[in-house]
This record gives C-alpha cells, sequence and structure tokens, in this order.
C-alpha cells in the first residue's frame, strides 16, 4: 500500500509533540480514511511506546477539522501526564470518522441481540446491518500492522488500548470483548447505551450490556473506563450504564483498579466537556502498575 504521509503539517500543529498525517489510508474492510497519529516531545525511536487508538480522529488535535472546531486537545492532555510521569510513554492513533461513522461504530452484537420489533426502528445508510465488525478488522488487521511496522511501539496487549466517546465509546467496548486478546483495555466517553433511539429505553442497551457482561475478558489484565455526564444528552446514561456496573461486578472486575464508571458531575455531551476529563481515562488506562 502507498501512503501520502506529511510530517509536521502546518494545519495540524500540536500543542505538545508532533502529527504525522495520513491523508488517505486504503482498506479492503471499509472506506478509506485519514489517520493522524501524534507523537509525544521526547519519542524516541529507541524507546517502545504505548498505543492508544482513538475513534473521531479528526477532534483530536486540529481545530480546523474538528466537529464545531473545538478539538479533545488529546495532544496537550497526554503530553502533561507523560511530563509528570503517571503515565508510560504513549502515542495516539487518531482514526477519522466516514459519513458512515454511525453504521461503522453500531457494535454489530447490539444489533443481532435487538428483538426484531426494535430492530426495524434502526436504518443504516448501507445495507441492514452494522459495519463494526469490518471496522474492526480495519483497525486489527491493517491500521495496527502499519503502527506497529513504523513507529517504536509495544505490541502486546498490555501497550495497547482503544478509546472513544458516544457511538465511539460503544465501539470501544466491542473492541474489548471481541479482541481482548489485542486490546489491554478501553475507555469508553459517554457511552450512547441507547443506539441512537429512545434514550430512556433500556430495551435497546441492555441486550449489549448483557451480551458484555459475556464476553468481556475476566479481570485482572484488562482495564475498562466508563463515564458519563448528568446535563443535556447525557442525562439519560446513568440509568444504561448502571446496568453495565452491575455486569462489571458481576465480572469481578475492582472498581478504581481494574475498572472505573466515573460520574461527570455538570458535564454535557460535546468535545468541550470531553476534552477537560480526556487526562482521568489517560491515567487511569496508561498508569504504569495495574
Amino acid at each position: 500500500m502507498n501512503f501520502d504521509v506529511n510530517i509536521g503539517n502546518p494545519r495540524q500543529k500540536p500543542h505538545a509533540g508532533r502529527l504525522h498525517s495520513i491523508k488517505v489510508f486504503p482498506s479492503v474492510y471499509v472506506l478509506p480514511r485519514a489517520i493522524t497519529i501524534w507523537l509525544p516531545n521526547d519519542y524516541n525511536v529507541n524507546q517502545p511506546h504505548a498505543v492508544i487508538y482513538m475513534h473521531d480522529g479528526q477532534n483530536l488535535f486540529d481545530s480546523q477539522h474538528a466537529f464545531n472546531g473545538i478539538t479533545w486537545d488529546a495532544d496537550r492532555a497526554m503530553q502533561k501526564l507523560i511530563d509528570e510521569k503517571k503515565v508510560r510513554p504513549t502515542i495516539i492513533v487518531g482514526i477519522w470518522n466516514t459519513e458512515l461513522r454511525y453504521q461503522e461504530y453500531f457494535p454489530l452484537a447490539a444489533f443481532e441481540n435487538l428483538p426484531a420489533s426494535l430492530k426495524r426502528n434502526i436504518r443504516f445508510k448501507e445495507g441492514n446491518l452494522p459495519l463494526s465488525d469490518a471496522y474492526l478488522n480495519f483497525i486489527v488487521k491493517e491500521l495496527k500492522p502499519f503502527v506497529d511496522a513504523n513507529y517504536a511501539v509495544h505490541t502486546d496487549t498490555e501497550s495497547t488500548f482503544i478509546a472513544g466517546s458516544s457511538m465511539g465509546g460503544l465501539i470501544s467496548a466491542y473492541a474489548l470483548a471481541s479482541y481482548p486478546g489485542i486490546f489491554g483495555g478501553a475507555a469508553c466517553m459517554s457511552t450512547h447505551w441507547p443506539l441512537g433511539e429512545e434514550l430512556d429505553n433500556t430495551a435497546y442497551s441492555k441486550p449489549f450490556i448483557d451480551w458484555l457482561g459475556a464476553n468481556f475478558p475476566p479481570p485482572g489484565k484488562h482495564r475498562i473506563y466508563f463515564d458519563y455526564g448528568t446535563a443535556g444528552f447525557d442525562t439519560s446514561y446513568q440509568l444504561h450504564q448502571k446496568e453495565m456496573d452491575i455486569q462489571m461486578k458481576t465480572l469481578g472486575y475492582i472498581e478504581n483498579i481494574d475498572w472505573l464508571s466515573y460520574k461527570a458531575e455538570g458535564d454535557k455531551h460535546n468535545e468541550i466537556f470531553w476534552r477537560e476529563r480526556l487526562h482521568i481515562p489517560f491515567h487511569f488506562l496508561l498508569r504504569k502498575t495495574l
């Protein structure tokens, strides 16, 4: 595959570190898309780093491409933690979304386990099924091998993480359950448990939450972070997250050790609030000891 890689693109000047921009990353599984890879200030080709793969990559660093011009400032949050030696050296791989975002981030298991009466309420742009499995194949079988081959990174499970917000939270949880041998942890921020339908109806969320409870890896070697706000769109999420928390306890995960469910008082469902608390999941996943 041929890649157009621009190093130090002035349109993407980070607060810290440097960015590698791949304008078009081809795939046999999903639509081609841009990838933005952030390297910290002290990036050294002789020192392997951990890797965190993040969805909605255009929102992470560059306001010119971010939704409503608001970025997560993921570079600033990560660099501060690295400088304070609170997390191990880490690179961030930002995976840009496409016009099929909803379909790619919608876990197939969440759809398949819905009763037929609820499936009829969900509409996709292409076909009748989510594209989540194809999207995860892209990350695991195409993107990760590229990153492993071209950057100084640890390739093991304990050093590979995935994160996102809203529907990105759903696909992150699905990724961990689907590929526990690839991902050592997931951060699911403002997880959109209702699947885009009735916000206060657990009939949409419960089948997938139960599936996660049956398919998450056993505790001890993985870290899982959830959060939700208490204002705006996020108001409905506590109802669903409580169901997920029951599953985590049943599985034997220990809160604040290998699992965290964080209630962000007053936070709404947008990039401003995810930016303000991003350091929490970064630290939880990437701190040096379990």
